[in-house]
């Protein structure tokens, strides 16, 4: 998925010397065993964040960081989505093989589309207003691609990847637009493959496939003209940009060992990294060293795929946890880059 929306507003905020965050807000326990991940509705104000494949809902978070409520009957809530008018709030359930649609003022469930027994639909991703979903259950090259278009005779189409497999639902991830592209990649393997995917009058085509991001894939996110993607890889020290028609390099972010998450920042000037042992590192696109730093609490370790901004670029979600400490809790960091 790609966390900041609105894409092309332009380059702000040139670089100047490195600026220490002052304490930002603190980190809030969630009612929830695991973490599946993390989406900012700026429209109301509002986060939301899932438990992953044993949870049963998505919590509500207001921007004073205050749970408003857990959505409940969401079996295995994982992946999460925003449609594109913000209206609805899609969330992929892995334990209930289905991708239901929340209704964002209301926060009831307004619909719901099945994918069929045994499919464990995982991640999310959205090219205008069609959602993809990365979805294989526990199996040797199960992973697959499928489509939901909830205005379509028939909503959701399977196997829509190709003849690219993935060991396991692959990673999403896309600039939002209609024409994407659409990037999946796979998670926790030894060589990671990342296959970049054009969307024509909804359907995709094979476009360029790489290793080059290394092994063990933990993030990845998309410019707002499709033109970059980021990768975050437990086998580098660093976040790297590739370009999505021939991964030619594009960059690369220094983070320390193994980082866990990388997010664009909505006007596609900053990058965001970290790693679960050190602080946040915000840095130009195209910069080589990083600008600013957020400040993590100690023993505070930043979870995979943790970190969300809001489209206008107020709030930068961090979802994290304290040692050993199965809940998950969230943070929001005001204008992050005004710091």
């Amino acid at each position: 998925m790609r966390r900041g929306v609105p894409a092309g507003l332009g380059a702000l905020l040139a670089a100047a010397s490195v600026v220490v965050a002052p304490m930002a807000s603190a980190a809030s326990g969630l009612p929830l065993s695991g973490f599946g991940d993390v989406v900012v509705d700026a429209a109301h104000r509002q986060v939301f964040v899932s438990g992953g494949p044993s949870s049963n809902g998505v919590v509500v978070v207001d921007f004073n960081g205050l749970v408003r409520r857990t959505i409940p009957n969401q079996a295995g809530a994982d992946g999460l989505e925003l449609s594109a008018d913000g209206s609805r709030l899609f969330v992929a359930l892995s334990a209930g093989d289905a991708v239901s649609a929340i209704d964002t003022v209301t926060l009831a469930e307004a619909a719901r589309y099945p994918t069929g027994a045994g499919t464990c639909p995982t991640h999310l991703a959205r090219t205008g207003d069609v959602v993809w979903f990365g979805y294989g259950c526990a199996g040797t090259w199960a992973g697959k691609i499928g489509k939901l278009d909830p205005a379509a005779a028939t909503p959701v189409q399977g196997d829509r990847q190709g003849a690219t497999r993935f060991q396991r639902a692959p990673l999403l991830a896309s600039s939002g637009t209609a024409g994407g592209p659409l990037v999946a990649g796979q998670l926790a393997l030894s060589q990671s493959l990342v296959q970049v995917y054009t969307v024509t009058d909804g359907a995709l085509t094979s476009g360029a496939s790489s290793d080059a991001v290394g092994a063990n894939l933990t993030d990845l996110d998309v410019t707002g003209d499709g033109a970059t993607l980021f990768s975050a890889a437990g086998s580098r020290d660093r976040v790297e940009g590739f370009a999505t028609q021939d991964f030619a390099r594009r960059g690369a972010y220094a983070t320390r060992p193994r980082p866990v998450a990388v997010a664009l920042s909505p006007d596609n000037a900053h990058v965001v990294t970290g790693t679960s042992a050190t602080d946040l590192l915000i840095h130009p696109t195209g910069g080589a060293t990083s600008t600013r730093t957020i400040t993590l609490d100690g023993g505070e370790a930043l979870l995979p795929r943790g970190l969300a901004w809001s489209a206008d670029q107020e709030y930068l979600a961090v979802v994290s946890r304290y040692g050993n400490e199965a809940q998950p809790r969230l943070s929001l960091k005001y204008r992050p880059l005004d710091w």
